[in-house]
């Protein structure tokens, strides 16, 4: 399987976003849209606004990515991704996301 692993470890291949940026689908878009309105309590949220490439990937970002702490985090820092940070043990701006998604740590560390 495919992995594009973000700046924070998640993998943007498996994202739905990007499948739909990638393949065009309005129908996931939407499908899309729908999920994360409930899940991110954001009931503004257009679906054609559901277009990213991946964190890392060159190309057009989802709104949300493009503004993410811990993308901007990285990049300040001059890092690939949180994995490459001394301070990811202990980071508020990431735990979050490690807390949910394990398998993010894991991504991270298969990359160094």
């Amino acid at each position: 399987m495919e992995k594009l692993i973000s700046c924070c470890g998640l993998n943007c291949a498996t994202c739905d976003a990007r499948t739909a940026t990638i393949n065009n689908d309005d129908n996931l878009r939407k499908a899309t849209a729908e999920k994360w309105k409930a899940a991110f309590n954001a009931p503004d949220m257009p679906y054609q606004s559901i277009n990213c490439t991946g964190c890392r990937e060159e190309g057009v970002k989802f709104s949300y990515c493009q503004l993410c702490e811990i993308r901007s985090c990285v990049k300040s820092r001059g890092h690939e991704t949180c994995g490459d940070c001394a301070e990811m043990g202990t980071c508020e701006k990431v735990a979050m996301v490690h807390k949910h998604a394990p398998e993010a740590i894991a991504n991270l560390r298969s990359l160094n």
